[in-house]
């Protein structure tokens, strides 16, 4: 069964090219299929396509069809230097080419800049709310992640496991970004325990026993690899001055429970609303990310008022796994409302039904998720 995604990219194909990022498992070639069938596809995971590529790049242009409008480079950081006979191909024939890939860092340095501006950049991104409709379970997701291969696993540990362990610590290392792969792997532990947290690089290093230098360059890789991503400070605030340090959120909350190497996760435990948090962070970056309208911020006063989220200059967003906010839980949005700078105040809560406190509007989980894709915050 095939989930119909949010994210559209045929309206950009048929303008110009497209670079598709995303981590591995996240649905890039099940999107492929489903979007673009009967479209020629150059996987090169696939031994017999990469060797003959990279070999013979020209075969690109010779197997050209006539009239061809649309080809698909899967993993095309495992070629970078394609890239050269796509630009030719684009600039020649006017083909548009979709560009798959798993990691950026290869690209920027196999020459994706001589593209230029004939290639849009978009990212793939798990499950959504929006897309599993009816399938979505909240405490599923919190456990399993919403990587689809996983989310839908009849082993989701085993699977997570394999994840964490093939791609997140082996893959990364095979492709030559890291050296070392134990210091990683302790990196990576005690990255994922600092989830949601803003970047403290020096412990990180005390506690990884990894030079302060490494631990930079390690988050980096993350980024480069669509592992992570920073959520940076909001700092348009005048009454009180805004701390400037980012945050940084993994990109799947089961892939972050499992470097945790927590037990599963159940309402009212403690683990419960960090989970929460990390996944609502997903669900508004991907909503930023698939309608490309904006950034994601966070909101925290050096005398200690906190915002969790900030969408553009718009809407301010606290997330509380509670099915009962009080006005305590108001604070950091009351605080920043008093700002005058933004449109639309949001606590996201386990509540049943929306109110109103204060100009702060309490919304139960589901509908906020609804609101959101619906664009109502953005604006």
């Amino acid at each position: 069964m095939y989930i119909q995604r949010k994210i559209d990219i045929l309206p950009i194909l048929e303008k110009k090219s497209l670079f598709l990022f995303g981590p591995r498992q996240t649905g890039k070639t099940s999107l492929i299929k489903n979007t673009l069938p009967g479209i020629r596809v150059y996987d090169l995971l696939d031994s017999d396509i990469y060797l003959t590529l990279s070999r013979e790049p020209k075969r690109l242009e010779e197997e050209l069809r006539p009239g061809e409008r649309i080809i698909v480079i899967d993993e095309i950081q495992r070629l970078p230097f394609l890239l050269n006979e796509v630009h030719r191909l684009i600039e020649t024939y006017g083909v548009h080419f979709l560009l798959t890939g798993s990691s950026a860092r290869k690209l920027r340095r196999g020459g994706i800049n001589l593209l230029g501006g004939r290639a849009r950049s978009r990212y793939m991104h798990p499950f959504v709310f929006a897309e599993l409709k009816e399938e979505f379970e909240l405490i599923k997701a919190l456990n399993r992640g919403l990587i689809p291969s996983i989310y839908f696993s009849d082993a989701p540990e085993e699977d997570l496991k394999a994840y964490a362990t093939d791609y997140l610590r082996e893959e990364i290392a095979a492709e030559g970004l890291v050296r070392n792969i134990p210091a990683f792997s302790r990196f990576l532990q005690v990255a994922a325990l600092c989830n949601g947290l803003m970047i403290n690089y020096s412990n990180i290093s005390r506690d990884a026993q990894v030079p302060s230098s490494t631990v930079q360059e390690y988050f980096q890789i993350l980024r480069d690899t669509l592992v992570g991503f920073d959520v940076p400070a909001w700092k348009k605030s005048l009454k009180r001055k805004p701390i400037t340090t980012s945050k940084f959120y993994f990109f799947d909350v089961g892939v972050v429970r499992y470097l945790q190497n927590r037990s599963s996760i159940n309402k009212g435990s403690p683990e419960f609303g960090d989970a929460f948090e990390t996944y609502i962070a997903h669900e508004l970056k991907t909503y930023l990310d698939y309608t490309n309208s904006g950034e994601l911020y966070y909101w925290r006063s050096k005398s200690g008022y906190e915002v969790d989220f900030i969408i553009n200059d718009v809407t301010a967003i606290e997330v509380k796994a509670k099915h009962n906010v009080s006005l305590k839980d108001l604070r950091g949005l009351l605080a920043l409302r008093e700002e005058n700078k933004l449109a639309h105040y949001i606590v996201v809560s386990l509540e049943t039904r929306p109110r109103v406190v204060n100009g702060v509007h309490i919304l139960p989980w589901k509908d906020f998720l609804v609101e959101l894709w619906k664009g109502s915050f953005n604006k």
